[in-house]
């Protein structure tokens, strides 16, 4: 039976699939970008960009979505069992808000850019990153800082709301430990891996 689909349109699709599946091994940033050679290329872009080294966002996004593409946070449940909204609008890789993501696109991404495209979330994530260096001081290598900057918000972060939640310091300890290991990975193969691929935006 003949396909309804040319080939390439096919090939797109398929590609386009595979592309949103989470890294098989995603405590190694190595074989991470190995396998999704695009996240390197759009990892290399943001750094270019936003002067933000890669296993930052990187170690963020592990603890955010598990680097899945359509993360979206648990339901609120009436009466306990009837589904009736969600804890926040946080979406996609990155876990942006509405209202953040909005800012993003208003001053940085452009107005097609999407929550679920990796490429379009680790450059929200620079621009977050960066921002909370120029706001609040913190270096955009101090992983522990950039999260609890990315949990409480560029003023929450200001008036230390960080410091009533021990569960949130314990995570963003965390953080900055695979932030460690990831950036000694991707030293030891950093010379090795290639600029990413052609699907770069998926």
């Amino acid at each position: 039976m003949r396909s309804p689909l040319p080939l390439p349109a096919l090939l797109c699709l398929a590609l386009a699939g595979c592309a949103t599946v989470p890294p098989s091994s995603p405590e190694n940033l190595c074989q991470i970008f190995r396998e999704k050679p695009a996240w390197h290329k759009a990892a290399l872009a943001t750094e270019r960009k936003w002067g933000v080294p890669p296993q930052v966002p990187m170690a963020m996004m592990y603890q955010e979505s598990s680097f899945r593409h359509d993360a979206k946070p648990p339901r609120y449940y009436f009466l306990g069992f009837i589904p009736w909204g969600r804890v926040s609008s946080a979406y996609g890789y990155a876990q942006a808000k509405d209202e953040t993501w909005a800012d993003y696109k208003r001053e940085a991404g452009g107005w097609f850019a999407s929550r679920d495209n990796f490429g379009d979330a680790i450059d929200f994530m620079g621009w977050y990153i960066s921002k909370s260096q120029r706001l609040n001081g913190v270096s955009k290598w101090d992983a522990y800082g950039q999260y609890l900057n990315y949990h409480e918000g560029w003023t929450g972060y200001r008036n230390r709301s960080y410091d009533r939640k021990g569960w949130l310091k314990n995570v963003a300890g965390q953080v900055q430990a695979r932030a460690e290991r990831f950036g000694a990975q991707y030293r030891s193969c950093k010379s090795s891996l290639g600029r990413g691929g052609l699907f770069g935006l998926f």
